[in-house]
């Protein structure tokens, strides 16, 4: 984007300079910038949405499989904490997928509506609804690397 230049403040025939003046100049190079730079932020709402439809798909997937391997979860965990001859972190391990896919399984609808939602906000270019969401999205984001880490 580039600086918009300077107004320069003409007097009027009063002799002084009228605020309606000024802030005509002002919106005008406003209106120019966003012109300039109209093609940039059509691509970005693009992006965005199909950055939430990726995101969307990609939940869909994970909540799907989050729920079969939970049922698995669900049968050997029990089992495998009373078998002496499996390993500790092994167990360890197993309670902590389980806990993974239940937390995932768990957010499925307020992450659907947080997307849906999201998504809608694209689509209508309505920032407030953007806006709302923004923390909620740095919050699944925040999960996501908790267990990406692990």
């Amino acid at each position: 984007m580039r600086n918009p230049r300077p107004t320069k403040a003409v007097p009027s025939k009063t002799g002084y300079v009228k605020f309606s003046n000024k802030l005509s100049t002002s919106l005008d190079q406003i209106s120019n910038s966003v012109r300039e730079n109209a093609q940039m932020i059509d691509s970005i709402q693009e992006v965005a949405l199909e950055l939430t439809t990726t995101f969307g798909s990609l939940h869909t997937v994970a909540v799907k499989y989050a729920r079969s391997a939970n049922q698995v979860l669900d049968v050997i965990v029990p089992i495998v904490k009373n078998l002496p001859i499996v390993p500790k972190n092994a167990q360890t391990m197993l309670v902590n997928l389980e806990k993974w896919t239940q937390m995932i399984i768990d957010s499925e609808a307020k992450t659907s509506a947080t997307v849906n939602s999201v998504r809608s906000g694209l689509q209508s270019g309505d920032v407030n609804k953007l806006k709302t969401h923004a923390a909620d999205l740095k919050s699944v984001t925040a999960a996501l690397s908790k267990l990406a880490v692990k």
